[in-house]
């Protein structure tokens, strides 16, 4: 009989005051040489509590009554999305499209909260207890469970005002004779590598480096170069025509979208609820085609 089982039977015991089959006197016998105390003064007919044992019944209740609330929380868990929700993603795809998804599923969900990491690396999920992770680029084999929600393509664009004054780079060893914005974290080395296996190097001499590709963006904006991003970074600036993209015959394989967790089919409520809720909204957004 393990230690839940026996104070169970103790409480059972002292609320009937009397033993019921040799199992529970064999369990108490055992919880009071572990106690090194009597917990039941005996007679033929009843047991009764000792001074120990009343106050060894009232801790003996709290503690089955907190593990009985432990247990209904994890089942509503399991059930209901509810608790604190680990997420962790890039800077920008978090600005564009997590923070707006994340705002709609808190209020549909009103017994979530969210916290939100927002950095531009690979993560250990476990190591540093995220739930949910968004990950750019071909997974290497692990444990955790994906579910893929889009791609994306890497992408050399420039403003229309560049292209009529500098012209059209025709082929990737054009590039040599622009101006270029090289932005990290995605084209922080001199070398852009094309072709669908990336067989193709170009060395550039950026005229300007940045470490935000945000400003770097802006930079491409105002006309003043060109620079390389993820097709979602610029999305809204290509379909209103801000930005143009060019060498599209060139472009490496385009680089897969997933969302990614650790606990599989046991994955709490939060978990399953937010990758259901996000998969559809993602799925849905153009620039992720």
């Amino acid at each position: 009989m393990d230690r839940l089982q026996r104070l169970e039977v103790f409480v059972a015991v002292a609320e009937a005051e009397s033993f019921v089959g040799g199992a529970r006197r064999l369990g108490l016998s055992a919880l009071e040489e572990r106690l090194g105390a009597r917990v039941f003064t005996r007679t033929s007919r009843r047991v009764r509590l000792t001074y120990v044992g009343k106050a060894y019944l009232e801790d003996t209740r709290h503690i089955l009554a907190q593990l009985q609330v432990a247990d209904d929380a994890t089942v509503g868990a399991a059930t209901n999305p509810v608790g604190e929700l680990r997420l962790n993603c890039s800077n920008e795809f978090g600005r564009i499209y997590v923070t707006p998804i994340l705002m709609d599923f808190l209020n549909t969900y009103p017994d979530v909260s969210a916290d939100v990491v927002m950095v531009d690396r690979v993560v250990n999920m476990v190591e540093e207890g995220f739930d949910v992770a968004v990950r750019i680029g071909s997974l290497p084999s692990s444990g955790l469970a994906a579910v893929r929600v889009g791609r994306v393509r890497r992408i050399v664009c420039g403003a229309p005002s560049y292209f009529r004054q500098q012209g059209f780079p025709q082929v990737p060893a054009d590039l040599t004779h622009h101006r270029i914005v090289a932005a990290a974290p995605v084209s922080p080395v001199t070398e852009w590598r094309f072709g669908r296996d990336l067989s193709t190097g170009i060395q550039l001499k950026p005229r300007l480096r940045l470490s935000s590709i945000a400003a770097a963006i802006s930079v491409a904006r105002q006309g003043w170069g060109l620079t390389r991003v993820l097709s979602y970074q610029v999305g809204p600036d290509l379909l209103d025509g801000t930005l143009q993209t060019v060498l599209e015959d060139y472009e490496p394989e385009p680089l897969p979208i997933h969302l990614v967790h650790a606990e599989g089919r046991r994955a709490p409520a939060k978990v399953r609820t937010f990758i259901d809720f996000a998969k559809q909204r993602l799925r849905a957004e153009s620039a992720l085609h």
